[in-house]
């Protein structure tokens, strides 16, 4: 998915009028961003049955909704922390 976001910014035909000339710079932060969420998502959906077991309780309350909630969430945090990161002194 973060190959697909990348090259689709990257081989836009209006790239520079879309997405300024920091066009690879964005990809970059997009297709990163990308690769973070779906690492943390897999670490948080792995292990929050182990914590909540380890606290005593239903492990079967961290359903899926609950996962993608957290997940969906934390995503926003880090794709704006990542694209501060990474276009500070360009776009931001």
């Amino acid at each position: 998915m973060a190959t697909i976001g990348y090259v689709r910014i990257v081989l836009s035909p209006n790239r520079e009028a879309i997405f300024s000339e920091h066009y690879a710079l964005l990809g970059f932060a997009v297709s990163l961003s990308i690769v973070s969420v779906a690492c943390f998502g897999s670490v948080v959906g792995a292990m929050l049955p182990f914590v909540l077991s380890k606290m005593k309780l239903d492990p079967a309350v961290c359903s899926a909704p609950f996962v993608a909630t957290c997940v969906d969430v934390t995503g926003i945090i880090i794709y704006f922390s990542m694209a501060q990161l990474i276009l500070k002194g360009t776009l931001l």
